[in-house]
């Protein structure tokens, strides 16, 4: 079995590929064979919709809580690494000045 290549989709795309399963009679995967994607994309995508709406489980994140946080996170470990340069730095000019 040879490995597909990894895809990226729209936003849009993934949203038709939802509707198309919400409007028809569910069936995942007929949907996901017709559009060509995998099985389990095509679950999540409906499963984060759910969520989205509001009618995943409570601790689910929505997509702009995911968006949020990875933003977040990002700015958290550029902010620790400034803060190991200024220490650095400090200890640097600590030695200099003696």
């Amino acid at each position: 079995m040879t490995k597909r290549k990894r895809r990226k989709f729209t936003d849009e795309f993934k949203r038709e590929a939802v509707r198309l399963v919400r409007e028809g009679d569910g069936n995942v995967s007929q949907v996901a064979r017709e559009l060509d994607v995998t099985l389990s994309a095509l679950r999540q995508w409906v499963k984060q919709d759910e969520v989205n709406r509001g009618k995943g489980p409570p601790e689910a994140l929505t997509t702009q809580e995911r968006e949020e946080l990875r933003k977040l996170r990002r700015r958290v470990r550029t902010l620790e690494e400034e803060r190991e340069i200024l220490k650095k730095a400090a200890a640097f000019f600590a030695k200099e000045s003696k």
